[in-house]
């Protein structure tokens, strides 16, 4: 099951089309759609959580916690609106393109892509933009 939830003003549109966009993907990369969370917040909120299990002291669009079993999907994925908005603004893109992609994102790292190396990146940015033409 697919739940967002909101500890900052942001809403999200469309949640019932959102949550059959992510589902679709999930099952077009063979996965299993367990328990996902999405939490959008703000950078403080981040921030907070970046500082206490990461050990990181930076901002961040997003954050995942994976609790993947297998090919079922579980995790809470949390995203900062401040930096989502900020990075269309810096990329020229749409605000709900860069929310779109950085849900879509969260989910690809549970089906097992990284984005560590340049290959990683390149093959993760071609993946999201093939869910986002799916919208």
């Amino acid at each position: 099951m697919i739940s967002f939830n909101y500890e900052t003003n942001f809403q999200l549109e469309n949640e019932a089309q959102r949550k059959l966009w992510i589902s679709d993907t999930i099952a077009n990369e063979e996965c299993l759609e367990g328990d996902i969370n999405y939490i959008f917040c703000d950078d403080e909120y981040l921030l907070n959580l970046n500082q206490e299990y990461l050990d990181h002291d930076t901002l961040t669009d997003i954050i995942s916690f994976d609790y993947t079993v297998g090919k079922e999907l579980h995790g809470d994925i949390f995203i900062s609106i401040e930096r989502v908005l900020e990075n269309a603004k810096k990329f020229e893109v749409k605000n709900v393109d860069e929310v779109d992609r950085v849900m879509i994102h969260g989910i690809l790292h549970y089906c097992g892509y990284k984005d560590k190396s340049d290959d990683e990146k390149s093959l993760m940015r071609s993946k999201e933009d093939f869910y986002l033409s799916r919208r």
